[in-house]
């Protein structure tokens, strides 16, 4: 009772404090009061807070209450002056953020193979933003960025307690049918994760390979804390800035890899995967003049503003991020990837196993019949230019005039005239390299 009052002071007076908010944090709330208990790291504590950071005062959940998981034996609180990797004991928390239609579950999958030693995630954030989406009509980044955060936070701590407060519809007994694309994390489709498998129950991500009950996610808590090292996949986070705090929980050790794709190459890409959602821009593609002024066209260099900001603080190695961020294009993974992986490996600082090493070369080789929309399985040196004949070159320059300075930041050329966009002697992609 003492901890529901606390949390309704809290959120009355976010309330005051977030007057743009109020509407939003109300109805995430009602949704997750009821699920919240003193074991749950608070959303609405995040989102309380927020004023707070505007005068730089922490807005880390950590220090403002010791969250202890149900499967740890001691209630010690965490010792704040230990360094992460101390503290983590060796163990390799590993975030892969990127956008849409830039490799990503390509490149994730360097780490869901790694093998036994590895607990991979693929896209458990999906289930956030679509409750958010849900209860507010529309994904704010005010609300939405803390609470990515915080589910990160939790998961990486092998936690699922917050994240079961976004599926739908809501475990029962810490059981689930629901979560998002299941089968591309091998760690939830192994034993013992891997349940008997149950009849007349319908479960939509499946694991492939072979046939299991509905996810236990006290199960998969477990086998995450019996491995290694950690890897979430993920494009939902827009700023780099608002995970400061996972690089400073002592019981993390972070390890940020921020994929980018040349603008135009996203957008060609995505007028073909989310072909409904981009009839504006094949409408364009066929007009004539160009609205600049759309909405599209915002959202494209709110997209592109997003990305540069955050890999600008990445590459400036701010104290809280020395040493924890790197910077990976997919061009150069496409057409390098047994090279990119390694330094991949390198970077994070476990070994590159036989197991990578034989998935790339089978998956980069590809034939057309296995390289659809979604497949992991690629000829990937192809993939990296046939974007320049499947775009007009109107489209090109107005993507070029939107997002040239994360362009330019990320070393991608801009086509001058249309021989210039099609001409495959002539490369868009100057060789940098980013530390």
């Amino acid at each position: 009772m003492r901890i529901k009052y606390t949390i309704s002071v809290i959120f009355i007076v976010a309330l005051v404090i977030i007057e743009k908010e109020n509407n939003i944090i109300s109805k995430v709330s009602d949704k997750l009061s009821p699920k919240l208990t003193p074991l749950t790291p608070l959303l609405l504590l995040s989102t309380s807070l927020l004023s707070a950071a505007q005068h730089n005062v922490s807005t880390d959940v950590s220090s403002h209450q010791h969250v202890i998981h149900p499967l740890e034996n001691s209630t010690r609180p965490v010792q704040q002056s230990a360094s992460p990797a101390s503290a983590a004991g060796g163990r390799k928390h590993i975030l892969l953020l990127a956008t849409t239609r830039t490799g990503s579950s390509f490149v994730g999958e360097f780490f869901n193979q790694q093998g036994s030693n590895m607990f991979y995630l693929f896209e458990p954030l999906w289930h956030v933003e679509r409750m958010l989406t849900i209860e507010t009509g529309g994904t704010n980044a005010t609300v939405a960025g803390p609470a990515y955060r915080d589910v990160l936070r939790q998961l990486f701590l092998c936690d699922f307690s917050l994240l079961e407060s976004f599926i739908e519809p809501p475990p029962e007994d810490h059981v689930t049918a629901a979560l998002f694309r299941r089968e591309s994390s091998l760690s939830l489709c192994e034993d013992p994760v891997c349940t008997p498998f149950v009849r007349k129950v319908f479960e939509r991500y499946h694991c492939r390979v072979r046939r299991c009950g509905p996810l236990n996610l006290t199960l998969a808590s477990q086998s995450c804390m019996q491995k290694e090292h950690r890897a979430i996949k993920s494009v939902r986070v827009r700023q780099l800035e608002t995970l400061r705090p996972l690089a400073e929980d002592p019981r993390l050790d972070m390890k940020f890899i921020q994929l980018v794709r040349d603008p135009r190459a996203v957008l060609a890409s995505r007028m073909v995967a989310f072909s409904s959602k981009y009839d504006v821009w094949k409408r364009w593609a066929v007009d004539g003049d160009l609205p600049v002024d759309e909405d599209e066209v915002r959202k494209l260099r709110g997209n592109c503003d997003n990305i540069r900001m955050s890999a600008e603080i990445g590459l400036k190695q701010p104290a809280w991020l020395r040493g924890r961020y790197m910077l990976v294009r997919y061009e150069d993974i496409a057409r390098f990837p047994m090279r990119k992986a390694a330094e991949m490996y390198d970077f994070i600082g476990i070994p590159f196993t036989a197991k990578v090493e034989d998935w790339i070369l089978k998956n980069t080789q590809a034939s057309k019949e296995v390289s659809g929309v979604y497949s992991t399985q690629k000829n990937s040196s192809e993939q990296v230019e046939k974007w320049r004949f499947s775009i007009p070159f109107k489209l090109v320059q107005l993507v070029q005039k939107v997002c040239g300075p994360t362009m330019t930041l990320f070393g991608y050329k801009f086509a001058e005239n249309q021989d210039m966009l099609t001409d495959k002697s002539v490369s868009l992609i100057e060789e940098r390299t980013f530390l």
